[in-house]
């Protein structure tokens, strides 16, 4: 049985992850925080008597194996930080770690021992979508990314989006951007070593992205669409049992799968 705390329970993420913890017989949810969390308004939160509920994460106590992070950006690396120090084994879906903060966690990671994963998306058609972008910029190396996601998503672009590029760059490596006089400042998207990267925020929206190529004469178009939460968690599924027994911290669900 792998003992899991779930920090950000609170949030839509966070509480398919509690139910998906809760309908797995290998799991048991022994642990939630939510910083600033009131235990007295915690009707429908789906947590039996036996789980322990934080506030602070210097309150933390628990013998928990993996920590399931689905916060928020700023709290992100603190919390999978804490994560490691204190021996649990993080699996980390909140998006907007800087790249160096990711290789600090790892580094950390390497010295305690103590692995885990850290996933721009735990969808597995959104890892299929960025392994097929690489495998096309290796043949048609133009490319631009628009990701829509709903308006509640506070980082952008997406860490999914990101990743996307990070690919398409190292199959095709860097190029610039076609050049372009913006009468609207940002109107072109960011710029990630050539790869234009457009951010949607909107309501109706889940999680999406599309990944366009062109090339003289014709084009291709690559999209993956989330419309419900749910279907982030069979990557998490898959993932708590590889970080609890792992003793790197891997980045990109995609090198477990």
């Amino acid at each position: 049985m792998i003992k899991v705390l779930v920090a950000g329970f609170r949030g839509s993420m966070g509480q398919k992850t509690v139910q998906m913890v809760n309908d797995n017989e290998a799991f048991e949810l022994v642990g939630a925080y939510n910083p600033g969390v009131d235990t007295a308004h915690l009707q429908g939160m789906q947590l039996s008597d036996n789980v322990k509920v934080f506030g602070k994460l210097s309150d933390i106590q628990t013998d928990a194996d993996v920590w399931i992070d689905f916060t928020v950006p700023a709290a992100a690396y603190e919390n999978t930080r804490f994560a490691i120090e204190h021996g649990i084994h993080p699996v980390v879906g909140t998006s907007g770690l800087s790249e160096e903060q990711v290789k600090q966690l790892q580094q950390l990671a390497a010295e305690k021992q103590i692995g885990g994963i850290i996933a721009p998306n735990f969808g597995i058609s959104a890892v299929l979508l960025m392994k097929f972008a690489k495998e096309a910029a290796k043949y048609m190396p133009d490319a631009e990314i628009i990701e829509m996601h709903h308006e509640d998503k506070l980082d952008a672009p997406s860490g999914t989006a990101l990743s996307t590029a990070q690919m398409i760059s190292e199959a095709r490596g860097d190029r610039k951007a076609p050049a372009a006089e913006e009468t609207l400042k940002g109107v072109r998207g960011g710029d990630f070593h050539g790869v234009k990267i457009h951010s949607v925020r909107l309501p109706g929206y889940v999680a999406h992205e599309q990944v366009l190529f062109g090339s003289k004469g014709e084009a291709l178009t690559i999209r993956q669409d989330s419309f419900d939460r749910a279907s982030f968690m069979s990557g998490v599924k898959i993932a708590v049992p590889y970080a609890a027994k792992a003793t790197q911290l891997i980045f990109g669900l995609e090198n477990i799968l």
